[in-house]
């Protein structure tokens, strides 16, 4: 094993360059590589204790002899030389508290390989980070000071906020490129809780509603900068959000409406905290990564947002015997323009690799595409809003126009010069009215 890691560690130098183009010279500023792309390694569910002491969880009996928290660690450094992401993401329960004899020393070895790789990472806390030597709170503020850590403990200027590690991102376009000052993707950082402090409810922590008035907020501001002069675009950039607790919606899909496995129940919190909505109202968010459930790895669209887990990544954390650690990929591609150059987000793609011999891609998938979307907004307004659209050009009823405006202006803004002008005129919809969004 010291042998592996050794290894890995000196090949390890040859991301050093790929990592770099990814951080503009700016401090902590994240752009699009020169060949337009933007790559997320998404580790869930580390659950490190003491390292080399700590023995594995659920694996067959033949992997039982030396498989310990190692083994996390060296899939961590396959998985950087594989894909050699841009940002690598641990969403949550990094440590496991209980079996961590000291917090620091811990985090320190769990986040050991981003931090030799030179790739800047960001990190979001789980049920389980904070039950060892250090509160909630201080295990955040020491992934903050950690070296590439792009983490926060919570937004600048925000007085009032629940939880430790709220806080946004955002990735520039490609340098010398007429975006390059733009944020052309957005990802936010969301911390989900550990367990309910209302006695009257039960079970996992949420996101309160200081957190989605943060996240309204910081969604808003973000579009009308992308939208203002100079280069504004027609539509708000794309977002990504990591938590760690899965949303009580993830329980919406089965075997027919998803891609990925479930083989267990979806261990959300007991009251719906109305999270889910918010992103829908906000239009940008494409997708939302989880973790917590470990041999759940599956991917499914809900109005038009992806509820992703990414599977257990640790070694150290329960799981199934036989069925591989594994982690998920993210590629955000840009489009490329007629004249050279590149353009907004044209796509937003995923696959799963696993700790296997030869690092097995799985299950990859389109996310989000920029030519899908007007089609999407036409099925959705025609299959499930078709009354409000009837009521907003029947009556001009202002208040049915804003919601459909809050709802789906990216897309709307993008398309009202084919479709939408196809949807105004449909003699069912219009009225004789025009729409005007």
């Amino acid at each position: 094993m010291k042998a592996m890691l050794l290894a890995l560690w000196f090949s390890g130098i040859h991301v050093l360059a790929d990592a770099a183009a990814a951080v503009s010279k700016q401090q902590n500023q994240l752009r699009f590589s020169k060949e337009g792309q933007f790559k997320i390694l998404q580790v869930a569910d580390m659950h490190f204790g003491d390292g080399k002491s700590t023995p594995c969880l659920d694996v067959l009996p033949n992997q039982m002899p030396g498989c310990s928290d190692l083994n996390t660690s060296a899939f961590i450094h396959r998985m950087i030389q594989a894909e050699k992401p841009h940002l690598i993401v641990f969403t949550g329960d990094n440590i496991f508290g209980f079996d961590a004899t000291d917090a620091v020393t811990s985090l320190n070895a769990a986040f050991a390989p981003a931090l030799s790789s030179n790739i800047p990472w960001a990190a979001v806390l789980g049920n389980h980070d904070q039950e060892s030597t250090l509160s909630r709170e201080g295990v955040m503020k020491h992934i903050v000071g950690m070296k590439h850590s792009l983490s926060q403990l919570n937004p600048p200027g925000v007085n009032i906020i629940d939880g430790f590690g709220n806080y946004n991102l955002e990735v520039s376009g490609v340098e010398g490129s007429s975006l390059h000052n733009k944020s052309v993707l957005n990802l936010y950082f969301l911390d989900s809780g550990d367990y309910s402090t209302v006695p009257s409810i039960l079970g996992y922590g949420w996101i309160k509603p200081s957190q989605q008035f943060w996240f309204q907020r910081t969604s808003k501001k973000l579009r009308k900068a992308y939208m203002s002069n100079p280069e504004g675009q027609k539509s708000a950039a794309p977002g990504l959000a990591y938590f760690h607790i899965p949303l009580p919606e993830y329980a919406s899909f089965d075997s027919s409406n998803f891609t990925g496995v479930k083989q267990e129940g979806i261990s959300s919190a007991s009251v719906n905290s109305g999270f889910f909505t918010t992103m829908v109202e906000a239009g940008d968010v494409k997708a939302a990564f989880t973790g917590h459930d470990h041999v759940n790895d599956f991917c499914g669209e809900l109005l038009g947002i992806h509820l992703c887990y990414a599977g257990g990544f640790g070694y150290h954390a329960y799981g199934k015997a036989g069925w591989a650690r594994r982690a998920r990929v993210v590629l955000a591609t840009l489009e490329e323009r007629e004249k050279g150059g590149w353009g907004e987000v044209k796509s937003i793609k995923t696959w799963k690799r696993l700790d296997d011999k030869h690092l097995t891609v799985i299950d990859a998938q389109v996310l989000w595409s920029k030519t899908s979307a007007g089609k999407l907004l036409l099925k959705y307004l025609l299959g499930h809003t078709l009354e409000l659209v009837f009521l907003a050009c029947y009556s001009g009823e202002q208040s049915a126009l804003e919601h459909l405006r809050s709802v789906f202006h990216i897309i709307l803004s993008s398309f009202v010069s084919s479709n939408c002008l196809i949807l105004m005129h449909h003699p069912v919809v219009s009225c004789g009215n025009p729409m005007v969004f």
